[in-house]
């Protein structure tokens, strides 16, 4: 049976303002990026959704970001990888104690918003991202973009890697999103996101925003909690996956080795 993962960015509140329904999301992902506290979240909120995830049985993993609350991450900093390094340490640790007082841990490691985005190429950023996940546990799984530097180079530091792919967001032709701000960066129809995953999952393809089709293979597939109306998109793609056969559970991951062949097709 096809198999795939779905998770979500939640934990993104801060104090008294929430951004989504952390709850309902927990009830249909299979995996769960929180928030680190730099782009969004706080303590609390990391407590809160980490005990709520294991509670339910959702993977939980680190969203790390560059220091960026204002920005909620979504602006390039240029930031050293010595520095880069020690940012995503100190948000995985964090994260990994809340984790492990509910009773598990942290399963894996996504960069969040402008950080996965340029660590697709920048080499010594994406470096520094591999090394502090290293340090910290060298079994530990990096979520990123199919043929991204930063899945490359924790390949060859024998981390295990898990390739992303977004149901509401648009392609570029080379496979890479197309930058949010521009015309088609963000599917809105809940129909056409439904049918989009399903095709992509089926068969590691999906349409491109100038109509050209991408190959596009994954181990998870990720819907934003910000996107306008995420919980009913989210339940809309599962139950379109589960009517076409696919199981959805947590993505499979072997040591230094990279995900399991048979997540996908």
């Amino acid at each position: 049976m096809t198999r795939i993962d779905l998770n979500a960015d939640l934990g993104e509140g801060f104090g008294r303002w929430t951004l989504a329904d952390d709850a309902a999301l927990l009830g249909l992902v299979t995996s769960a990026n929180v928030a680190c506290g730099f782009h969004a979240g706080d303590p609390a909120t990391m407590r809160a959704v980490t005990r709520d995830a294991v509670a339910r049985g959702v993977r939980v993993g680190a969203h790390v970001s560059y220091r960026d609350l204002a920005g909620f991450g979504r602006r390039f900093m240029d930031v050293g990888p010595a520095e880069l390094a020690d940012d995503v340490l100190y948000q995985l640790a964090a994260l990994d104690g809340f984790a492990r007082l509910a009773g598990d841990r942290v399963r894996y490691v996504k960069p969040h918003g402008a950080l996965y985005n340029a660590i697709v190429r920048h080499e010594a950023q994406a470096r520094a991202v591999v090394d502090a996940v290293r340090e910290y546990d060298p079994a530990l799984p990096v979520v990123g973009l199919p043929g991204s530097a930063v899945l490359r180079l924790a390949d060859a530091a024998g981390l295990p890697t898990v390739r992303e792919a977004f149901a509401d967001r648009g392609y570029l032709p080379t496979g890479e999103l197309v930058p949010r701000g521009r015309p088609g960066a963000v599917v809105h129809d809940r129909d056409e996101v439904a049918r989009r995953v399903v095709d992509l999952v089926t068969s590691g393809a999906v349409a491109a925003a100038d109509g050209s089709v991408v190959r596009v293979e994954a181990d998870s597939v990720c819907v934003h909690s910000d996107t306008p109306g995420a919980v009913e998109l989210l339940r809309a793609v599962r139950g379109a996956l589960e009517d076409a056969g696919v199981e959805v559970r947590p993505f499979d991951t072997g040591a230094g080795g990279g995900a399991s062949e048979d997540a996908v097709p």
